[in-house]
């Protein structure tokens, strides 16, 4: 029972985050979605240093790993968003972008969390 508290309250932290992100007044002169792509790079990066302190077993407690992976970085980051960006772009006749736009996100966000590891091992 304590694991599905610690998964909503981590998804809890991780949503508010992200929502004040998404409030923070930046001005995007292109269409790419900026504010996403930030917010999903920088789960990226987070969940690559826990996956590499969860395997050195710095982080140790099955508790706390499925709060700060599963919650914190599940809540903070968002496909769904990126998936619904992505179509919207498509939509609005704008290929290149879409199409940079998901190249960018999985190659960067997969990239940062190779980087990581490499660094941390």
């Amino acid at each position: 029972m304590i694991e599905i508290f610690a998964v909503g309250f981590g998804g809890f932290i991780g949503s508010v985050l992200r929502y004040l992100i998404g409030e923070i007044p930046v001005s995007e002169p292109t269409l790419f979605p900026i504010k996403t792509f930030v917010i999903n790079i920088i789960g990226s990066a987070l969940i690559g240093v826990l996956a590499v302190l969860i395997s050195k077993q710095v982080l140790s407690s099955p508790t706390l790993s499925l709060f700060l992976k599963v919650g914190l970085c599940g809540g903070f980051t968002t496909f769904s968003s990126f998936a619904l960006e992505t179509s919207d772009l498509l939509h609005n006749g704008h290929p290149g972008i879409a199409l940079s736009y998901v190249l960018l996100s999985v190659c960067l966000g997969v990239l940062v969390i190779v980087g990581i590891d490499y660094l941390m091992m």
